[in-house]
């Protein structure tokens, strides 16, 4: 396994591996593994030849009160269990070296960054657009895997690959989920064990609304509320959002719905989590 920090010797390995027919499959991260890292990397491998992970913390998409400066970190644990599920390249670059001093330009996906987290975290989907664009053009994968519970995340990838007319294929994984249905996130470090056991109510009040809408309920105001019960029985989680969207474009849905994408974000003490569902 080889571990790569210039961007220029990155590009110059991938321009290589391209003119000898390779396929290039690509997990950008911002390291701190846990499971679903892990399936993520698995299924990238099988999509290609040569499966590159990058590993980098970016603080673009990072508002000035959020937790860039703690976000958890350990290179060594991480570069081990990329060794462990078959990673041939680790791309882990300094933040001098993608963003010099003089670095002026930001990409924007505007409409679908509006909605969700996009509304309470402003700048955030600037920032990743940009360093996912900059990823692209320095690895230069021909397969891009991510994970669906970040779920705005995926759609705003895949319609910049759109948008631009990258020659990327870009593939949503479905969430993969701890032994008591956390969605897997390396912010579960977090949470104490009180906070944890709280922390459940954001899956209860999924299987709530997938409950509801499998025996026929379709009314969206319904829907909504029966989950929301269930998160405010929750005294240790404030809830900043749960909404039911459009799975495509994101906008909020009202009256009855036929396919939606239910949406929550919730604090769990000083931990923001979140976490969705189709509904279908």
């Amino acid at each position: 396994m080889q571990v790569i920090e210039k961007p220029k010797q990155m590009q110059s390995l991938s321009e290589g591996l391209r003119r000898e027919g390779k396929r290039i499959a690509f997990v950008p991260t911002m390291g701190y593994f846990h499971e679903g890292h892990l399936t993520l990397m698995r299924e990238a491998k099988r999509l290609g030849d040569i499966l590159v992970i990058s590993i980098f913390v970016n603080p673009l998409q990072f508002g000035p009160s959020e937790d860039y400066e703690r976000y958890p970190r350990d290179l060594e644990r991480d570069l081990k269990m990329a060794e462990g599920v078959g990673v041939d390249i680790v791309f882990c670059p300094q933040v001098y070296d993608m963003y010099p001093s003089n670095f002026q330009t930001y990409v924007e996906v505007s409409e679908l960054q509006k909605y969700l987290c996009g509304k309470f975290r402003p700048g955030h989907f600037r920032g990743v657009a940009t360093v996912v664009l900059k990823l692209f053009n320095i690895v230069k994968p021909h397969v891009a895997v991510f994970g669906l519970k970040d779920y705005q995340q995926y759609l705003i990838i895949k319609r910049m690959v759109e948008d631009l007319n990258l020659d990327i294929e870009v593939v949503g994984i479905p969430t993969v989920r701890e032994e008591d249905h956390l969605a897997a996130s390396s912010r579960n470090v977090y949470l104490n064990a009180e906070e944890r056991k709280a922390a459940r109510a954001l899956y209860k009040a999924l299987m709530e609304a997938k409950r509801l809408f499998e025996e026929g309920e379709r009314s969206a105001s319904k829907i909504l509320e029966a989950s929301r019960r269930v998160i405010e029985q929750e005294p240790l989680v404030n809830l900043q959002y749960l909404e039911l969207c459009d799975p495509e474009t994101l906008e909020p849905l009202s009256g009855d719905i036929k396919r939606a994408l239910l949406a929550v974000a919730a604090w769990v003490g000083k931990t923001r989590l979140i976490d969705n569902i189709i509904l279908e």
